[in-house]
């Protein structure tokens, strides 16, 4: 029986998935459930288990655009597994035939002494000479290929030193189709910067209250909750949240002529995977604990980073937060997450003087900056907003933890 195999659905909107790689050949015997092929959609990338047992024969090619519900490939299920067969015996190698001495060849008679040259070596023509002279080039370190080894213009030109011009490194140029994933996070950032009056605000935080905090209870978070750590984006993801509740406007997008506001906090995660960035989505971040928080962060980047990230796990999200710091950004202008209109972007910590109290202190500071659809999010929004997690972050035990991190930690 050939059973026919079809491109399952991964999504409600999704229409179309393209090969991105075969895991298998064409005419190997496959098990039931076994991953036969890695196929890209517009938001992730899927495994395609085979559905029965048997030999598979291949109809779509690395790269080929399949719609949902064609089929890919068939399988023969009545076709018995193949035994494994002895490797066959190495055949004797052939003695070499006997190669026939070949006769000598008579000397060449000597060609004819070639006639005098007209110019003595390395003398160059009167072109040649004002380029050498122009730019301080001895004749005598240029090799002529004029008559009787004169110089031309052309070897002149040649040997002037010109900068930028490559000298022996690999100019080599290779040409990759881009992942339908990718095609589709390259469209959609072109529709951000085009569809949406995006303005970005800029602060910066002082590190050290979360810092110190982190030192004290760190060790013992991770002991208590079965080595989840304490990290930075449980604190901004308690920040933005906070901030949320205080400006909704920032937790709201644009549909048509209307605004839709939403009374929860979906929290994307920039993450990097992979196959590019993948954006999944924390829910209702707002009624989450810190270890909560940490917690399904870390379940959705190992899911992110073992190619297990599905399309429900990056569906919806009312705002966005990415960590460019962690390599090694200082600063920068992030891109709205559309339909989202709010993203919040980290960066680099680095120790840097600042006024205290009148005085000169160093302390470990962080730029942060908040990109917004400006249709949408007004200057006093946006503002307020980026200031509002800038007092959580720089005053997190009473704005976080309540006045008491032990209880806020759960320790």
């Amino acid at each position: 029986m050939i059973l026919e195999m079809k491109v399952p659905s991964p999504g409600e909107s999704i229409k179309e998935v393209e090969i991105a790689t075969w895991l298998v050949k064409d005419g190997d015997y496959v098990e039931k459930d076994q991953a036969i092929a890695e196929v890209d959609s517009d938001k992730a990338t899927l495994e395609l288990p085979a559905e029965a047992s048997g030999i598979i024969t291949l109809k779509a090619e690395e790269g080929d655009a399949v719609a949902v519900g064609a089929v890919v490939c068939h399988i023969d299920t009545a076709a018995a597994k193949p035994s494994g067969s002895a490797p066959a015996a190495e055949a004797p190698a052939a003695a070499p035939a006997p190669v026939a001495e070949a006769p000598k060849a008579a000397p060449a008679p000597a060609a004819p002494a070639a006639p005098a040259a007209t110019y003595a070596t390395g003398t160059p023509s009167p072109a040649a000479k004002k380029i050498l002279d122009e730019k301080n080039i001895a004749p005598a370190t240029v090799s002529g290929t004029g008559k009787g080894g004169r110089i031309t213009k052309d070897d002149a030109v040649k040997a002037v030193p010109s900068m930028g011009t490559p000298t022996g490194g690999n100019r080599g140029v290779d040409r990759t189709k881009l992942s339908m994933l990718r095609r589709k996070v390259a469209e959609r950032l072109v529709a951000a910067k085009n569809e949406t009056a995006m303005l970005t605000t800029f602060n910066e935080v002082n590190m050290t209250p979360i810092n110190v905090l982190r030192n004290e209870y760190k060790d013992a978070f991770k002991a208590k909750h079965g080595g989840v750590g304490l990290g930075y984006m449980s604190f901004f993801t308690k920040a933005v949240t906070r901030a949320l509740e205080l400006f909704p406007d920032v937790n709201s997008m644009m549909d048509g002529d209307h605004k839709i506001a939403f009374d929860f906090a979906d929290i994307s995660i920039a993450v990097s995977g992979p196959k590019g960035l993948m954006v999944p989505v924390v829910r209702n971040a707002e009624n989450l604990t810190f270890r909560g928080i940490e917690a399904e962060i870390k379940r959705l980047a190992l899911r992110a980073r073992d190619g297990q990230i599905t399309v429900d796990d990056m569906t919806g999200g009312t705002f966005t937060i990415t960590n460019g710091g962690v390599f090694g950004s200082m600063l920068s202008t992030p891109i709205i997450n559309p339909p989202q209109s709010g993203i919040l972007g980290m960066h680099n910590i680095i120790e840097r003087p600042i006024a205290v109290n009148g005085k000169v202190e160093i302390h470990p500071m962080m730029y942060i900056a908040l990109s917004y659809d400006h249709r949408i999010i007004d200057g006093r929004e946006s503002v307020g907003f980026l200031v509002a997690v800038k007092e959580a972050l720089e005053n997190p035990v009473e704005l976080l933890c309540g006045g008491n991190p032990k209880k806020a930690f759960e320790l």
